[in-house]
């Protein structure tokens, strides 16, 4: 049984609401000193340090680090029919989202003919990671790689732990997808040291230092984000996926359960949670979960995520406390199955993504809305966003100022570089002045 917050009554103060929600016990802080020694590791011994780490963590390495281009070839070739059009599909509806995410330059005149212009760089070369744990994720290539093509990267490596069953190494399924994208750097190294490895480069294996990582991991390989993080930049310290759904009684519990469900399958930390202004409609949502579970061969990590401290059902009076607890909670997917959808919509300002009526899961956003599924976890929908295009791009600005313009504003420049006592700011301006003159 999933545990019980009843809040109904009257809901505290924000800040006390967030502290009283569940959340994972697992977090990146506690996971920061392992992370640091491997990235460490890795900085310092290369090659034979990644190695000796996939034969601790993954229990062996492939003999060739860098996949050869032959196997990313051959990965293409075997690929069932109906996954390759799964995944043309997916890179389609990703590709279309992501062009409309480009921002458009702009250019701001000043009467005095001052001319400020932002433009948009993308970043050199970025660094993707692929998690490869309890599952397989060619879905993670593609909302990592489509919208950095999108922006104009044009340097891009991507990491993925070894796999057993594939010699030590990546997933042929990741393979394929990265070769449909046009990817030909990818090397089978995962966790903590293949984030040290794209901030540091590793020579040994042509493996130059990246500009950007991006791409959910667990706790080790974000809290080796936040490591890294000042000589690269990154996306977000991802953690365990999560789901919140503020439904009423209008809502169908049978879909109710299979989205919790749905999420509670990634990882014994997963956080499912049900915010409903109704008992009943939760007690009939927790009685579908054992036969919908059924024989599902996640049924046991599923079930541990249900029943762990991350998950619970909150009870509230209304549709505008259920908005207030999930803007507290900040959740990385958001749910809403209500009588008044758009009006609950309206109400909500922290979540990483929204998925709004009956027929709009998860799920579909995981794989074919178009949107991206690398998302904010852990409450940091409150001050991040989900990967996009922009994402990848860099605002720059351009200033033109031409000999009048900087006149008009020469008076206002020596003023307020006197008022910081810095009068060789003011003295830069009035050297152009005296050559003018």
């Amino acid at each position: 049984m999933m545990r019980r917050i009843d809040l109904r009554g009257g809901l505290p103060d924000r800040a006390t609401l967030a502290a009283m929600m569940p959340r994972s016990v697992g977090d990146i802080a506690s996971a920061t000193d392992a992370a640091r020694e491997l990235v460490d590791g890795v900085r310092s011994g290369g090659l034979v340090a990644l190695r000796a780490q996939a034969e601790r963590f993954d229990g062996g390495a492939p003999d060739s680090v860098r996949v050869p281009a032959e196997m990313l070839q051959a990965s293409v070739a075997s690929l069932a029919p109906r996954l390759r059009s799964a995944l043309e599909a997916s890179i389609d509806r990703v590709r279309t989202a992501s062009a409309a995410q480009i921002p458009s330059a702009s250019t701001t005149l000043f009467p005095d003919g001052g001319v400020v212009e932002q433009r948009w760089q993308p970043v050199r070369r970025v660094g993707l990671y692929v998690p490869g744990g309890k599952a397989v994720y060619p879905s993670s290539v593609v909302m990592n790689a489509v919208p950095a093509l999108v922006a104009g990267v044009q340097s891009i490596a991507i990491v993925s732990p070894p796999q057993r069953a594939h010699a030590w190494g990546v997933h042929p399924t990741i393979l394929a997808a990265t070769h449909l994208l046009g990817v030909d750097e990818v090397y089978a190294i995962g966790g903590a040291g293949a984030i040290g490895a794209l901030a540091y480069g590793v020579p040994e294996i042509d493996l130059e230092p990246v500009d950007l990582i991006t791409g959910p991991g667990n706790n080790y390989v974000a809290a080796a984000k936040r490591l890294v993080r000042g000589v690269v930049g990154i996306d977000a310290e991802a953690g365990a996926t999560e789901i919140l759904v503020i439904a009423d009684d209008s809502a169908n519990p049978a879909f109710v359960a299979a989205d919790l469900i749905s999420q509670a399958e990634h990882d014994e930390q997963a956080g499912s949670v049900l915010v409903t202004t109704s008992e009943a409609f939760a007690d009939r949502v927790e009685a579908m979960i054992p036969e919908q579970v059924g024989s599902l061969a996640t049924a046991a990590r599923l079930q541990t995520a249900l029943e762990g401290p991350q998950s619970a059902v909150v009870l509230v009076d209304s549709l505008a406390d259920a908005a207030a607890v999930s803007n507290a909670y900040a959740p990385e997917h958001l749910e809403i199955q209500t009588a008044a959808d758009e009006a609950v919509v309206e109400l909500i300002d922290a979540a990483g993504a929204i998925f709004v009526g009956p027929s709009s899961p998860v799920s579909v956003g995981d794989y074919l809305a178009g949107s991206n599924h690398v998302l904010p976890t852990g409450g940091q929908a409150r001050f991040s966003s989900g990967l996009s295009a922009s994402t990848f791009l860099r605002p720059q600005q351009l200033i033109r100022y031409g000999a009048s313009a900087l006149a008009a504003v020469a008076p206002h420049i020596e003023v307020l570089a006197a008022e910081e006592h810095l009068p060789a700011h003011g003295a830069a301006v009035a050297v152009r002045a005296q050559h003018d003159a």
